[in-house]
């Protein structure tokens, strides 16, 4: 895949107001109008509004910048492909609108605006996010009004087609240039957009088309998400006014804290701690992991603070089947109290050690 800086002709330093300036240069180049049947331009007007979309999203160019475009997938971000010419004019509408560039070259009829999108966050725990999960979650949103089908208008009755714009939702402005004739396309005032006007509104839904009602999305977690991953899916946000299209859902990943594990990318940390006498003589331990127990040797003489490594028993890798390691850091408990056997024995270990301490320097 190409670099999106090297498509949109910008450096890796371009402010947001470069980027943008870049992608109306590229777009305006292969814009399809001026390309008809041109496959080759429609690839690569396609392939500046990708560029665009992860360059003017901050945290898509932020990612993009440390990983390439390996890190937008892995990260849970979606590159931005488009499959449609529509997709691209209704999200960057403020590019290709209000200036008429949009309609350049002859005009692209504009679509009523989609619903708004939603946002949720889902908590997880760690074991969740080991295993993957499947949740189902209740949430509002804009849904089409049953009684009147999404139109607005009172059942049994028929919206009008709107007078000033004979029905095509927008009105047409003629300029000339030196360019030639420039057609500046903006939605109607009078119908805003939709090209009809209701005379008779629904009273369930008062002439919108839509309520607000309680609905259940169901979706796969994938193994090894992490806190700010999202996940989005099309189309089951609020639906748009008047039967235009909805707007998608983004579903945003929380990792609650765990009682027991601090995670560090796809790697787990634990602190054990050990009796002075496994530390000199070494000992077997059983260590817990998200999913049960695994056997740890700790070697004879081990120091305090020192780290050990269990291989693969971390976390997954997000779409990837490499798996973290979990690291024991081994640390070497001071008994508080001891009975008068264990005080004997220790008394007589004190007396046969060294007296003076072992200075070194400070790391």
């Amino acid at each position: 895949m190409r670099d999106y800086y090297e498509i949109l002709g910008v450096s890796k330093d371009a402010a947001q107001d470069e980027i943008k300036k870049a992608y109306r240069k590229v777009a305006m180049k292969y814009h399809p109008d001026r390309n008809p049947d041109n496959e080759e331009a429609e690839s690569s007007f396609k392939e500046a509004a990708e560029a665009y979309s992860v360059l003017s999203d901050r945290d898509k160019r932020a990612r993009f910048d440390q990983f390439g475009h390996q890190g937008l997938n892995n990260q849970g971000f979606s590159g931005g492909g488009f499959s449609n010419m529509e997709d691209i004019f209704s999200s960057f509408g403020d590019i290709f609108g209000g200036s008429g560039f949009g309609d350049f070259f002859g005009g692209r009829s504009r679509q009523q605006p989609r619903g708004s999108d939603l946002k949720i966050e889902i908590p997880l725990t760690l074991e969740e996010i080991t295993k993957g999960v499947t949740r189902t979650v209740k949430i509002k949103r804009m849904e089409n009004c049953s009684q009147c089908s999404g139109s607005g208008a009172k059942p049994g009755s028929t919206p009008m087609r709107c007078s000033t714009c004979q029905g095509s939702g927008e009105v047409r402005r003629v300029q000339n240039s030196f360019l030639g004739q420039i057609v500046n396309v903006q939605p109607c005032h009078s119908c805003h957009g939709s090209g009809e006007l209701i005379q008779n509104p629904c009273s369930h839904c008062r002439g919108e088309g839509r309520i607000r009602e309680l609905a259940t999305a169901s979706f796969d977690v994938p193994p090894g998400v992490s806190t700010g991953n999202y996940m989005t899916r099309s189309g089951e946000g609020n639906r748009g006014p008047k039967g235009s299209s909805p707007g998608n859902l983004m579903i945003y990943f929380q990792e609650k804290e765990h009682p027991v594990f601090v995670r560090d990318g796809n790697d787990l940390l634990i602190d054990a701690w050990i009796q002075y006498p496994h530390a000199v003589f070494g000992a077997s331990i059983e260590v817990p992991t998200v999913v049960g127990k695994v056997k740890l040797k700790i070697p004879s003489g081990i120091k305090s603070g020192q780290v050990l490594r269990i291989r693969g028993k971390g976390l997954p890798e997000l779409n990837s089947h490499r798996t973290g390691d979990l690291l024991v850091r081994i640390n070497i408990d001071t008994p508080q109290k001891l009975d008068s056997t264990a005080k004997k024995l220790m008394q007589a270990l004190s007396e046969e050690l060294p007296q003076e301490p072992d200075f070194r320097k400070f790391r």
